[in-house]
């Protein structure tokens, strides 16, 4: 019988999860959907109510994540949720799924727009956006290899940037004047579908279930869950709802539709070449937090599915680093597979088209398949554990839940019917890693931090 996994410590407190959870999910997307919302919608109504409509739907997320992630605290996240709710060979799938298709197709697609904004500011030949994503991989996989607290300090100081960074945005777009006054012609929308400026507002919103994989390191987590992903939720919509009324008071609706670069445009008109310059600096620190932020809780649902299957054990164990000096634990060996397979995928983008765009073709029915089957592990669980004491319960339950499964399956689907052959890559994947389930531990060991497992 090999060892079990140390249990991680403690180490995280509320302020350092909400950040993380902002710094998950602000990133690139703000930078990039605008123009692709306001090419689905038929007015400025329409554009920025989207936006505050993508924001409840994220509220609504939350609070059921809140209820899991308080009930059962747990480093592995929604692998434990899943595990609790339907047994091992689903979780077992679903750690398969997010390793070899979820986190680490979103660490490449990350690491895309990351490497084709350095490559405008430092040219570095036809595959230097392939060239910095992978260089950008393999130094912060061995940021977060020292130690948690690397990994968090990074997180801290990229977000504050970031944040900073929107927030200048918001300001000169409300409060600015543009130099001059720039005719712009009209555009009409592509198709009149909220359902599609759904897609890229939840995409833009994405990430913010993160937080539940940070639970086994959270102080205090049952009651601190809750009020990270409520707090962190409220920090999102505010700052997308603001920045969408900077980018449209200054650009308007057809501006939005007819530019590529949404935000650089803006800044270009109210604070010239320099602001435009900033704008792009500021992209590619977001790509930076998001994709640190990524590595980071990646890696923790390698480690709880890997101390399920018989020959992965190694992949299952964190370590210390330092002698204790204060770095924290840290999955290094999870974190160094996750990186391995991010980078064959940056090799897969590279011969495409679009790499950012094949990531999210590979990612997304994968992602929106298995979310649904949380949403639902909320009814199982209630119905099978009733005596289970809830520090947090969902409002308006079961409404509130069904709403959230009912989303689910809308993206699901959109994701199918709107994605290209990456999606079927992507189910392919997971499809391909079944046979697994014929080397998962026999019921009652407890690899994931000393918890029996169903």
């Amino acid at each position: 019988m090999p060892p079990e996994p140390t249990p991680p410590r403690a180490s995280l407190s509320a302020l350092d999860a909400t950040i993380m959870l902002v710094g998950i999910v602000v990133g690139i997307g703000i930078f990039r959907t605008p123009s692709l919302v306001a090419a689905h919608v038929e007015s400025e109504l329409a554009f920025i109510g989207v936006w505050v409509a993508g924001g409840l739907v994220t509220l609504i997320g939350a609070l059921c994540y809140a209820e899991l992630a308080a009930a059962h605290p747990h480093a592995g996240g929604e692998y434990h949720f899943l595990s609790r709710a339907y047994g091992r060979p689903v979780a077992m799938l679903f750690g398969w799924a997010r390793g070899s298709v979820i986190q680490t197709g979103a660490i490449a697609g990350v690491a895309f727009v990351l490497g084709d904004y350095a490559a405008q500011l430092l040219p570095a030949g036809p595959q230097g956006p392939a060239l910095y994503a992978a260089l950008s991989i393999v130094a912060l996989t061995a940021v977060n290899v020292l130690g948690t607290l690397p990994g968090k300090n990074l997180q801290l100081a990229a977000t504050a940037i970031e944040v900073g960074a929107i927030i200048a945005i918001i300001g000169f777009g409300l409060f600015g004047t543009p130099a001059e006054t720039v005719p712009t012609p009209a555009v009409a929308p592509a198709t009149a579908a909220f359902g599609m400026a759904m897609v890229f507002v939840l995409l833009t919103y994405g990430g913010w279930n993160e937080a539940a994989y940070l639970t086994g390191e959270m102080q205090d987590a049952p009651r601190t869950i809750p009020r990270v992903l409520l707090a962190g939720t409220a920090i999102l919509v505010a700052l997308y709802v603001l920045a969408n009324l900077a980018l449209l008071s200054i650009l308007g609706l057809d501006g939005l539709r007819g530019s590529n670069a949404v935000a650089a445009e803006m800044m270009a008109r109210v604070a010239g070449p320099s602001g435009a310059g900033l704008v792009s600096a500021a992209i590619i620190v977001a790509a930076i937090s998001t994709l640190n932020a990524t590595i980071f809780t990646g890696a923790r649902s390698w480690s709880a599915m890997a101390a399920d299957v018989t020959f992965l054990s190694v992949i299952s164990r964190w370590k210390s680093r330092g002698g204790g000096a204060g770095r924290g634990a840290t999955p290094a060996n999870g974190l160094i597979l996750q990186g391995a397979i991010a980078l064959a995928l940056v090799g897969l983008g590279a011969v495409t088209e679009d790499g950012f765009r094949a990531m999210v073709d590979y990612t997304a029915p994968v992602f929106w398949g298995f979310l649904f089957l949380v949403g639902l592990a909320l009814f199982v669980l209630r119905r099978r554990e009733p005596g289970r004491v809830l520090p947090y319960k969902v409002p308006l339950y079961p409404l509130t839940p069904a709403l959230f499964c009912l989303t689910c399956g809308y993206m699901l689907h959109a994701s199918i019917a709107y994605t290209g052959l990456g999606a079927l890559v992507g189910l392919a994947v997971v499809a391909a890693g079944l046979p697994l389930l014929l080397f998962r531990r026999r019921a009652g060991f407890t690899p994931c931090f000393g918890e029996t497992r169903p």
